[in-house]
């Protein structure tokens, strides 16, 4: 059995020839991806099933989302092999110039929230010009 197929497992989807396919596209990317970068990489697949498997995926912390600061939601694989959480999530970096988004290995401070709220999600997204764009 291959670590996707072991992975899904693991986390309770059932690991369908569509699943692993975009697990693997997803492990293979270098920065998160947005769903038509995704779809660009998967020619083969349409978009509402590269939409249904990544919504599949996020509500079994297969991978966590977030808003890239320019309107448009990125996918990235959970590293930990538990699943992503709250604590291991990092800031992220969005070029202004070459519009891509970067993952950084700064963690996201600590929050302490009033009583009664519960944080669930957390996006740290900074802005600017990556060093590749500065090198143009």
């Amino acid at each position: 059995m291959c670590w996707t197929e072991e992975l899904l497992e693991k986390k309770g989807v059932k690991p369908t020839a569509i699943r692993l396919l975009v697990l693997k596209a997803l492990s293979e990317q270098e920065e998160p991806v947005s769903l038509s970068e995704l779809e660009t990489c998967l020619e083969t697949v349409d978009k509402s099933t590269l939409f249904r498997s990544l919504s599949l995926f996020l509500e079994h912390h297969v991978v966590h989302a977030f808003e890239d600061g320019n309107g448009v939601l990125k996918y990235e694989l959970c590293r930990n092999p538990e699943g992503c959480s709250v604590q291991d999530m990092h800031v992220h970096f969005y070029c202004i110039r070459c519009h891509r988004t970067y993952c950084l290995p700064t963690r996201i401070p600590s929050i302490d929230l009033p009583e009664g709220f519960v944080l669930e999600a957390v996006n740290f997204m900074l802005k600017g010009i990556c060093p590749r764009c500065q090198a143009d």
